[in-house]
C-alpha cells in the first residue's frame, strides 16, 4: 500500500504551488496554521482555499470547544465543498471526549478527520463509535509525541491493526519532524502522512548517495569559510 502525502498548510500561495504537484494528494489545515497565514474571517478564507483546491481532499477544523457549537460549525463546514473533511478534536480543551459529536456527524455521512489523537486507546474509542461506510481519518500526532520522549510507533502499529476491519478508515501520521518520517509511515502502512511544504521539497530530492552528501557537506563548509575570509 502506498502512503499518500497531504500538505499541511493554510497559506494561499503555497496551496496554489503544492496543489500542482502530483506527489501531493490532499491538504490539511488547522486554526493555528490559518492564523499564521493571516486569515481574519474563517469562512471567507476557507472558501479561498477551496477555490484553489477543488479536487483533492482538504481538512478544515472546527474551533468550538463545546458540543452544541461544534455541531453547528461542523455542519456548516461540511456544506462548503464535496472534498471537505470536517476536522474534529478527539477531546475538547478540558479533556472531555467528543464521542457524541463524532458519532452523530459520522451517522450523518459527514467525512471526518479526528485530530489530536496520540494513542491506540484513543483510536479504539473512535472506532467503537463509527459506521463502516462514511470516510474517517484518524490523525495521530507522531512528532509531538516524540518531542516528549515517547515512541509513537507502537501506537501506530496497534491503531493500523484495529482499523483493518474498517475499509472507510485511514490512519494519518501527523506532526512530521523530518523527511525520514515519510519512510517510517510507509513501513508501518499508514494510509496518509501530512507534511509541511519545506519537508515535501526534501522528500522530492530523496535518492542521494552518502558520497554525494559528504561532498556537498564539505563543499558548504569550504564556501562559508571562504566567505568569512577565515585565517589561522
Amino acid at each position: 500500500m502506498s502512503t499518500k502525502i497531504f500538505c499541511d498548510i493554510a497559506e494561499l500561495n503555497l496551496i496554489k504551488k503544492f496543489n500542482k504537484k502530483k506527489i501531493v494528494k490532499g491538504f490539511t489545515t488547522n486554526p493555528s496554521l490559518m492564523r499564521k497565514a493571516g486569515a481574519k474571517d474563517y469562512k471567507v478564507y476557507s472558501k479561498k482555499i477551496l477555490k484553489i483546491c477543488s479536487n483533492k481532499p482538504i481538512s478544515l477544523e472546527v474551533f468550538a470547544d463545546n458540543y452544541n457549537e461544534m455541531k453547528i460549525q461542523a455542519n456548516q463546514i461540511n456544506t462548503w465543498g464535496k472534498n471537505v473533511y470536517v476536522k474534529v478534536p478527539i477531546t475538547n480543551s478540558k479533556g472531555k471526549f467528543m464521542g457524541r459529536i463524532i458519532k452523530e456527524l459520522n451517522s450523518q455521512d459527514i467525512k471526518l478527520n479526528i485530530t489530536a489523537v496520540y494513542s491506540a486507546k484513543q483510536a479504539e474509542r473512535i472506532l467503537k463509535l463509527i459506521n463502516k461506510k462514511t470516510k474517517v481519518i484518524i490523525s495521530i500526532f507522531a512528532g509531538r509525541a516524540a518531542d516528549t520522549g515517547k515512541d509513537p510507533v507502537p501506537e501506530f502499529k496497534k491503531s493500523i491493526s484495529l482499523a483493518r476491519k474498517f475499509k472507510n478508515v485511514e490512519i494519518l501520521w501527523a506532526s512530521v519532524r523530518e523527511p525520514y518520517n515519510f519512510l517510517q509511515a510507509k513501513q508501518l502502512g499508514c494510509h496518509i502522512i501530512t507534511v509541511p511544504p519545506q519537508i515535501i521539497e526534501k522528500i522530492e530530492k530523496f535518492g542521494k548517495t552518502f558520497d554525494q552528501l559528504t561532498k556537498e557537506t564539505v563543499k558548504a563548509f569550504l564556501i562559508d569559510s571562504r566567505k568569512s575570509s577565515f585565517k589561522i
